[in-house]
């Protein structure tokens, strides 16, 4: 169905069993008012950025009106939390519905904040300004560092005050995903028992993110091991630039390999395997090292929903699972191993790049090197600026470096160009996120936030105006903290 906003809704999700979900409007809010709008995603998906920025358009942004052709529902899931089992689902979000883009794609457009749902579990369903506005941040920041992301269409202000610690200004996010659909949708199907839903689940999972594996012997291993193969990918990805998600339970893993749920997430500065910002990640659960093995183990609870579905004998299932399971750490490996080289300038591959680049993380760790300038550096030949490049250690290492790059075919202004490609000049420095937030937030002042989007937009630019937003924090006492913001 089309429309004056370019609404072209076909929901396949709301024809799943009812069991998967609750059909439910959005809770309206009293003066909605558009603060951020995503032009060129809006344009990506066929919709009329200047229809939804009317009066009309900002209310069915912020929950007041249902777009025409949409279907409001909120979906159930399950999760393990720091490790532990729960029944949850949407508890401050609604699927308005699935936009077909001119290509031919299909996005989820889901509310973020629009009040409570049947699995809100005693919450308000609420969301506050400041971690709406993070989200758009840094989740349209690693679009624009080509990982896979959910992206964020507009942030909407509701003019009503939302209670945590403090009274803090209420917001909607919307937010764009090639799906929701989770690891922890299939914990909850698998965990109801009932015949025939968790096929349904699967079948429509592989018809909507991997069709190929319809063509195999067993589609469903097929499927594990595609997203096993997205999975692998996207963590190595998320290494390869200091990002920390900071809360990978099995419910904030989606099926499509997206990065999804920008709670207490950031981005590392000075090198240290062991960092963790989340303020509730008490025992480093989640901390920057840990990512792959924690995406390791949420893969092979995955794999424990599947069993019914890989094989009648439920022992050969297992061995099946397990099997495929063994590829994440093999496939993990051999992107983060390419993508350093890729980093590093290393053209060609060579046995020795992995104690190469282990040795440079050490070194950077031991003298608490900035994980991004450290690669800046490198790529631009700055080696004057701090103790670490004058260390006797760093030396033997840059020596070893350049004597590895004479291997390359091309010029080393070819392969200064590809490393430029390869190590962003801007990431969403914590301390910059935060004084963006803080002018938003506490005096309705978006310039620096604006300022800030515009830094990130092209992280591979290595532009001028660049390099002040490349500046790492002052060093302080205190640890920066992240919290999730529910």
């Amino acid at each position: 169905m089309q429309n004056d906003f370019g609404f072209h809704f076909d929901n396949t999700y709301a024809r799943l069993p009812e069991s998967f979900f609750s059909p439910l409007d959005p809770t309206p809010v009293p003066s909605p008012r558009a603060v951020l709008f995503n032009e060129p995603l809006a344009k990506l998906l066929g919709l009329d950025s200047e229809a939804l920025q009317s009066e009309r358009g900002i209310a069915i942004l912020a929950g007041n009106e249902n777009p025409p052709g949409g279907l409001p529902l909120a979906q159930a899931y399950a999760g393990h939390q720091f490790g532990y089992f729960t029944m949850l689902g949407d508890g401050r979000a609604i699927l308005m519905g699935e936009q077909l883009t001119p290509q031919g794609e299909r996005y989820d457009l889901q509310l973020k904040g629009c009040g409570r749902t049947p699995y809100s579990r005693g919450g308000d369903g609420k969301a506050t300004l400041g971690p709406m506005l993070r989200e758009y941040i840094v989740s349209e920041a690693m679009a624009a560092l080509r990982i896979p992301t959910t992206r964020s269409l507009a942030v909407v202000t509701t003019g009503e005050r939302v209670y945590r610690e403090t009274s803090l200004p209420g917001a909607v996010l919307t937010r764009v995903a090639q799906s929701h659909l989770r690891v922890g949708t299939f914990q909850y199907v698998a965990g109801r028992r009932v015949e025939g839903e968790l096929r349904i689940l699967a079948d429509y999972a592989i018809r909507r993110h991997y069709p190929s594996a319809e063509q195999k012997p067993n589609k469903y291993l097929a499927f594990f091991g595609d997203v096993i193969r997205a999975q692998a990918s996207l963590l190595a990805q998320w290494m390869l630039v200091g990002f920390i998600h900071g809360v990978m339970n099995t419910d904030n893993m989606t099926i499509s390999g997206e990065t999804i749920d920008y709670g207490p997430c950031a981005f590392m500065d000075a090198f240290d395997p062991a960092t963790v910002f989340s303020s509730i990640d008490q025992h480093g659960r989640y901390a920057y090292s840990n990512q792959p093995k924690i995406a390791a183990w949420n893969l092979a609870r995955f794999a424990e929903t599947l069993l019914p579905l890989l094989d009648e004998d439920q022992e050969k299932a297992r061995d099946m699972a397990e099997a495929e399971l063994k590829d994440f750490s093999t496939q993990y490996n051999q992107h983060f191993l390419a993508g350093m080289r890729n980093k590093l300038g290393l053209l060609q591959a060579d046995d020795d790049d992995t104690t190469l680049i282990r040795d440079l993380l050490q070194l950077m760790h031991d003298h608490q090197a900035d994980y991004t300038n450290t690669f800046l550096d490198l790529t631009f030949q700055r080696f004057e600026q701090n103790e670490f490049y004058r260390s006797d250690g760093f030396k033997a290492w840059r020596s070893r470096w350049e004597k590895r790059l004479e291997q390359n075919p091309q010029s080393w202004e070819q392969t200064q160009e590809h490393m430029k490609q390869h190590n962003p000049s801007v990431i969403p420095r914590n301390h910059r996120v935060e004084e963006a937030l803080r002018a938003a937030v506490q005096k309705g002042d978006y310039e620096p936030l604006q300022k800030l989007l515009s830094v990130l937009e092209k992280p591979f630019a290595h532009s001028p105006e660049q390099e002040e937003f490349a500046t790492p924090p002052e060093p302080t006492a205190t640890p920066y903290r992240t919290f999730c913001g529910t």
